[in-house]
Order: C-alpha cells, then sequence, then structure tokens
C-alpha cells in the first residue's frame, strides 16, 4: 500500500532549501520509491513548490522534476489534501506562516531557527500541541556521519570521562567586491535577522543537548569582523550582523564545550566543521564525514622544546574510524523519519520545544556578549 503525503514545501528557492530539503531529500526520497516501512508499505510525497517569484519556480520544475507550484500559499493552505506544511523561509518570515498552517490543521516541519525570539518559538510549540498537529524542526547535524561516528564512540565507552569539546566551524565567505559572495546578504544584516550568532547557536544547542549534556550556561562573544559587503544587485552595504562568534559552554556532568563560529576564517583543518572530544580514555576529531581516533596508549609525551625542530609528527598516531555503516543524507534521514512519525506515529523528539531551545541559547549568547558576563541557562 503507498500512502500518498501532500507536502507543502515553502522557501525552496533559497539555497539550503533547494539543494538539501527538495533535491537531496525530497526528490531523493521519490526517485527511491518513497520511504519503505516494515509491513511492506511505502511513503511517498507528493509536494508543491511555493514562492515569491514564479521565474525560480520554473527552473526549480525544470531541476528536481516536480511539476506543481504556486505563489500563492493561502490557496495551498486551504487544500486539504496536503496535510503537511514545510517552511524553509528567511527566519523573520517563518512565524506567521506556521502559525496559518497550524490553524488549517497541517503537520509542520521547519528549519531552524523556528522564530527570532524565544518567546515566538514557545507560542508554535503552544499552538501546535493545542491543535494536535504533529511538529518538527530540522537538526540534521545530528545525523552527520562523522558526528554519528562520535556518537557511536560514546556508546561504546570508548572516551572514559569526556572532559571537554571543541568545535571549530566555518569559512571564508568572500565580500562581494571582487570575488561574488557565496552566501545571501541578508546573513550580514541584523535588521534581516542575519547574524551568525542566531544561526550556528541553535545548531550548538542540539548537538551538545544530544550528545554529550544538558547546556547549563553560556559565554558568549560575537564580532562583525568584515564591515562592508556587496549585496546580489552589486550594491555595497554595510554589515550590522556579526560574523564571528566565539562561545563557551558549561554542560551538565561537569564537560566544557567551546565552539568557534566564523564566516571570515581560512580553512587550515580536515572540515568546514570539526569537533574534537577529549577524555580520560581517548579523543577524537571528526569532521562532515569521517572521525579520527587516538587512544590512550596511543598518546605521545611530548616534551616542550622551542629550540629544536618538533620530533613527533602528532596525525601518526590518530586512527581513521572505519566505515560500519552506510550514512544517507542527513537532511533526508530526519524527515523520513517526520514522515513515519506522520504516517505511524513513531516517536520524533525534535519537535518546537527542541527548536525554542536553540533559539534560547542563541538569545542568552547575545546576553552574555552585551553583558559581557557568563549567563545560565533555564528550563523551557
Amino acid at each position: 500500500m503507498e500512502h500518498k503525503i501532500g507536502i507543502i514545501m515553502n522557501g525552496v528557492t533559497g539555497r539550503m532549501g533547494t539543494n538539501q530539503h527538495l533535491m537531496r531529500s525530497i526528490v531523493a526520497i521519490i526517485k527511491q520509491g518513497g520511504v519503505k516501512l516494515p509491513n511492506g508499505d511505502t511513503i511517498m510525497p507528493d509536494p508543491i513548490l511555493v514562492g515569491r517569484n514564479q521565474s525560480k519556480l520554473d527552473d526549480l520544475t525544470k531541476m528536481s522534476g516536480v511539476t506543481k507550484t504556486t505563489t500563492d500559499l493561502g490557496s495551498v493552505m486551504n487544500d486539504s489534501y496536503y496535510s503537511i506544511y514545510f517552511d524553509a523561509q528567511t527566519t523573520g518570515r517563518r512565524a506567521d506562516a506556521v502559525k496559518q498552517a497550524i490553524k488549517m490543521g497541517k503537520h509542520v516541519y521547519c528549519e531552524k531557527p523556528v522564530s527570532v525570539d524565544v518567546k515566538t518559538a514557545l507560542e508554535l510549540h503552544a499552538l501546535c500541541e493545542e491543535a494536535g498537529v504533529k511538529h518538527g524542526v530540522v537538526q540534521d547535524k545530528l545525523w552527520l556521519p562523522g558526528l554519528r561516528k562520535i556518537q557511536r564512540l560514546i556508546e561504546n565507552g570508548f572516551f572514559g570521562e569526556i572532559l571537554s569539546v571543541r568545535g571549530e566551524f566555518g569559512y571564508w565567505v568572500f565580500e562581494g567586491h571582487t570575488v561574488p559572495a557565496q552566501r545571501p546578504s541578508w546573513n550580514y544584516r541584523k535588521e534581516d535577522d542575519g547574524g551568525i550568532i542566531v544561526d550556528m547557536l541553535c545548531h550548538w544547542r542540539y548537538v551538545l543537548d544530544n550528545l554529550f549534556g544538558k547546556v547549563k550556561a553560556v559565554s558568549c562573544y560575537g564580532a562583525t569582523h568584515v564591515k562592508e559587503r556587496v549585496d546580489e544587485a552589486g550594491k555595497p552595504y554595510k554589515c550590522t550582523a556579526d560574523d564571528s562568534a566565539y562561545a563557551t559552554f558549561e554542560l551538565e556532568g561537569g564537560v566544557v564545550a567551546h565552539f568557534n563560529s566564523s564566516w571570515t576564517v581560512r580553512v587550515r583543518r580536515d572540515d568546514l566543521l570539526t569537533v574534537q572530544v577529549d577524555g580520560t580514555k581517548g579523543s577524537a576529531v571528526a569532521g562532515l564525514r569521517e572521525c579520527y581516533i587516538q587512544h590512550y596508549g596511543n598518546t605521545p609525551k611530548p616534551v616542550w622544546n622551542p629550540d629544536i625542530v618538533q620530533p613527533i609528527d602528532f596525525y601518526e598516531g590518530w586512527s581513521k574510524v572505519p566505515e560500519q555503516e552506510v550514512f544517507d543524507n542527513a537532511f533526508k534521514v530526519q524527515w523520513e523519519l517526520f514522515l513515519k512519525h506522520v504516517v505511524l506515529d513513531e516517536p520524533f523528539p525534535w519537535g518546537m520545544k527542541e527548536g525554542a531551545k536553540g533559539v534560547q541559547l542563541a538569545e542568552k549568547g547575545i546576553e552574555s556578549w552585551e553583558k559581557r558576563s557568563w549567563v545560565d541557562i533555564p528550563e523551557l
């Protein structure tokens, strides 16, 4: 039996919506013949693409093979065939559209941040619960192969007692004066809800909470290192949002985590994101896909001597974690779980409240920056 599900996909003309959610998730699921269920049934997504620019929607149709498009969101909100509403718009547009979807009885799945402030995020959670609709927030990094390998190491007790977590994320985003920028200009305008603290601390919240321990407190410093960039029309504009964030987190259980997030850094590390976990019995460094480990017994004993060339090759003592599992696209994996949640009522713990926790950490990070102090993270 095939369970066909109509999905309103709003905001998929943007970079993330096109690449990760449409092409690598929904289109990939359609091409594989749907989501296979244990009883032999399948869930088949049937999307309609929503946007403000018909020309962009026409281009997406050619790229994806999805034929249904509209610039009239209201018309599909009123269509009972579409039971899921997905939102990948800019953050400031999200809450109103999600509220409209909830009012029409749609199940809701949306990108993070779920809103521009935690009060609105909690309101969306309450509305979903009151309406009895299923809800989810994208938390894709939990299914990155590199982080899944770290999770397996934790489950197998590899690290002993985990002491600290260090994350390095980001790359150089060109300003646009000579080389075109590879990210949209709104990311660098606070008035358009841009800023790397709002963007990335939402990610680090669910990564830390789910893998290493609940976040108890944050100390964060933000910076706008690049003062001027060039927008999509070739016009210079003043950058008003933070493009870099340097944040330290206190976790439940005593683990200390520190993440540097920056659009103004040149990469000389294994990947665009690297996470190092240090424990009493071993350490691991993971990128987006690969993971390297060093056990206590393989740990070198260096002696500090700046007067000689370093005799130890510090890369030599690390071993690559072998491929023991097949890892699918992280966004696609979570999409499949949400579809099963809607059809089979299978557990899906990454709902609106989890999304609100990410917004909360971003708010507290900004508060910490403004106060130049540690800020506690209360339970929501």
